[in-house]
Order: C-alpha cells, then structure tokens, then sequence
C-alpha cells in the first residue's frame, strides 16, 4: 500500500522515467517541467558527443584551472561585471588585474594604467582599433584635413576578428600578405604601405597560425623613423592573444610593449596563457591620452556614475575573479614555471615529431607553445587525412592552409596548454607513429582536400 502513495519518479530507475524514453523537444520550449536530475541527464548525455577538451590540441583557450579557482568562479557566476555601484569589490579587483597587466607589459612609471577587461581578445580588439581610428581623426580634424579614408596596416596572419573590426567601422584594411618560408609580416613592407590616412600599424607577438613572435621591435623602430622623415605620427598596436602572457615570463628580454615608446596599445586573452576559462581578455593602453574620452560612456542608472568603455553591457564578474586568482597564486614565478614547462613540452613534441622523416617543421614551440608541421609529400595522403585519423583516437589536431600567398602550405598545429603533460605528448607520438603507418600501408583513393577538412578562423 505505502509503494501505491510513492510517486512514480522515485520507483523508476535513473533511465526509465517518460522523459528519458521519449524524445524531448529540441527547437521550441517543452509544455511541462521535468525534474532537475532528469533535465541534467538528458543535457550530460547529450555533450558527450563533444570532443574531449583536454584532447583539443587546436584551441588556445584554457580547459584546466585548479578546484579552489573553480569554486571561486562558481560563487561569482551571479555578479554582473558592469554593476560596478553593487558589486564594488568586484570592481576594485578589476582595477588591480588592469594594473598588473600594465606593469607586466612595462606601462611607463608613474603613469596611470588605463585598461579595461573583456570577454575576450576579440572584443579588446574592437576597442583597441576604434581607440586608433578616434585618435586618428582628431589628429586630422585638428590639421584641418579631410578624414574620410582611414587605413589599418596589418599583416594577412592576422585573426579574424581584425577583418571584422575594418569591415564594421569601414577601415580599409591593407594586408602584407605571406609568403612559404615566410608568415610574419617584416619592417620594410610595412612603412611601403603607411600614408597620412593610416590609423596604426598591428603587429602580433604568437601568431594563430604558426605561434611564430613578429618582429616588433625593428617594425617599431621602422615606423618611427618613417613618421620623423614624412612627418606622420602613426602609432603600433600589439595584439599579444597568445603571447601577452608567455614573453614577460620566458622572453623577458624581448621588446615588444610598452617599453617601445610608439606602441600605444595592447591586448591580451586571459583565457589563452592567462590560464583562465573562457572568457576573459584584456585592453590596456600607454597613458590615458591614448583612450579617448569620447569613447567612454557614463551610466548612473545602476547606481552611481560608472564609466564604461566596453561593446557588451552586462556579463558575469567570475572570470575576472579566476584571472585575479592565478595572479594572486602564481605570481611571476609561478608563471614562468608553468609556462617555461609548457615550452619545454612543444619544443621537445615538435623535435621528436622533426625526426619522423614524413614532416617539415614550421616553427618548434620555443617563442610559444604552438608549433606547425606539414608533410613532405602529400602525393598519397595529405594533412588533412592524419588530422581525420588523429580524431578516431581522440585527438583534435586542426589542418588548414596557410593565409593567402602562401595557401599552397597546408599544416598540422598543435598547442600545448596547461593539463597537457608529457605523458600525453608519449601517447600522442605514439598515435601519430601509428596513423603514418596506417596511412602507408592503405592510403585514400585520394587526399583529403583543404576545403573538406579544418577551417583556420
């Protein structure tokens, strides 16, 4: 009689209530609710057909944090990151990771750091580049000159929010395109493409492509001794994704920021090296001048005047607290250990994958943990049937083409992330070995073309 009263949910195993022996709706709101444990069941099983991020070799975007930097993130989930009058702690920890990130990058002492925290290197792009085109035109406006045709000089290795950025606030955008043997843009093809209506010049310290350092120091110095001789003042913006968060601590001798007295601006993803889950970034600029105070929005209607220079509104305030996090617990040296381990790991990948007779390095993992490889003939199978092969055992190894000029290329990428040990670069090199093998002995009827495989984005 008491088993009559129970309700059913509680007589049914784990998989045999309704909801897990019918299909759900899938592209309009269910009629009922559903117990939460079901709701999650049915949205678990449904992600295990994802690929295992640990696997992914292809994103540069952390998948491992330490539990105690989780459980911060999960109790901070609930703050909005704009509601800077309710959630002023919040707010004053943003103010430290935006001067933290300053310093890093060598802002000029007694300088105020001005910066900003984004979702991402994409958005901190877009306010970077409107910072160019502003400042551009009151440069103009004030000389009495016409401010119609503005162009941004950057290299065809660039990611491709840049082409959104140009596209979006109609910035003719002129590529130095690339060349085999070749994927970073050099000083001299820069400075043939500056005239009065250049807003800046972007260089890239870890390219998407190769993970290659551009060279900005000397790109810098050409661009400087251009603007003397022609009587321009165009300025460098660093996008520093990758490599904003590995070159303070490995390359520390290298001058890529703020101590190269024309760069004005930076951005730098925390999710990337920062060693933070997506998604966070950062936007910092020289000295206040540099952001213009037209770009900055004040709102009271939260409570209190809050200045805002952001393109989103409202997100969560956790992933700032996560960046806040490995600030706080890696320090300088704990950073520089994890990421000297990171190198140590691609560049000892990438030697012994040299040594397989099949590949050609690209670049070896040793400016960041990123390195590219193709094959040396791919009469029989290309790059794009090791990466389909590579997937059946689990790993994502992306193949594309290299940027235009020098699309003939196509390539292997792997990026080693925090999580990645050296045990699993064996496993992979054992897996690669084994493919090869594969490939050898039945190779396709025909090579897997670049349009049937990975897209680089």
């Amino acid at each position: 009689m008491v088993k009559k009263l129970l309700p059913d949910l509680l007589l049914s195993p784990a998989y045999g209530s309704r909801a897990m022996t019918e299909p759900v709706p899938k592209y309009k709101l269910p009629e009922g609710e559903m117990p939460p444990e079901t709701a999650y069941r049915l949205i678990h099983d449904e992600l295990m057909l994802d690929g295992n991020a640990r696997l992914n070799l292809a994103t540069f975007v952390t998948t491992w944090m330490e539990s105690e930097a989780e459980q911060l993130m999960t109790e901070t989930f609930d703050k909005n990151m704009i509601d800077k009058d309710e959630y002023p702690q919040t707010a004053e920890i943003e103010t430290r990771c935006v001067n933290m990130v300053a310093r890093l990058f060598h802002a000029p002492e007694g300088a105020e750091a001005v910066g900003v925290s984004t979702i991402g290197s994409s958005e901190a792009v877009m306010l970077a580049g409107m910072a160019l085109k502003w400042n551009w035109r009151k440069r103009r406006q004030a000389a009495g000159q016409p401010v119609g045709q503005p162009n941004l000089i950057l290299g065809a290795n660039v990611q491709v929010v840049w082409e959104k950025f140009c596209r979006y606030w109609e910035i003719e955008a002129r590529y130095i395109p690339m060349h085999e043997g070749r994927y970073v843009i050099e000083p001299e093809e820069v400075i043939t493409r500056i005239d009065e209506n250049t807003i800046g010049v972007v260089a890239i310290l870890g390219t998407t492509f190769t993970g290659e350092f551009e060279p900005i120091e000397a790109i810098h110095d050409a661009v400087v001794r251009h603007n003397t001789a022609h009587g321009l003042a165009v300025p460098l913006h660093i996008d520093a994704a990758s490599g904003g968060f590995v070159a303070p601590f490995i390359h520390p001798e290298l001058r890529w920021d703020f101590r190269l007295p024309n760069v004005v601006s930076i951005n730098v993803s925390g999710h990337k090296y920062g060693l933070v889950y997506p998604g966070v970034g950062w936007a910092v600029w020289r000295e206040h001048r540099h952001l213009p105070e037209e770009l900055v929005f004040h709102v009271n209607y939260l409570g209190g005047d809050m200045p805002t220079f952001t393109l989103n509104f409202s997100r969560p305030g956790n992933q700032v607290i996560g960046q806040y996090y490995n600030f706080l617990r890696l320090g300088r040296d704990g950073y520089t250990r994890i990421i000297s381990t990171l190198r140590d790991t691609a560049t000892n990948l990438s030697g012994r994958i040299a040594k397989l007779d099949q590949f050609e390095l690209l670049s070896d993992g040793s400016t960041i943990p990123v390195f590219a490889f193709r094959l040396r003939d791919t009469s029989r199978y290309s790059v794009y049937d090791i990466s389909e092969r590579l997937r059946t055992c689990g790993w994502q190894v992306p193949a594309y083409t290299m940027p235009p000029d020098a699309s003939t290329v196509a390539v292997l990428r792997i990026v080693v992330r925090e999580g990645f040990s050296r045990d699993m670069a064996d496993m992979l090199i054992a897996d690669i070995v084994k493919v090869m093998d594969e490939l050898k002995a039945a190779p396709p009827l025909r090579p897997k073309a670049p349009t049937e495989g990975f897209h680089h984005g």
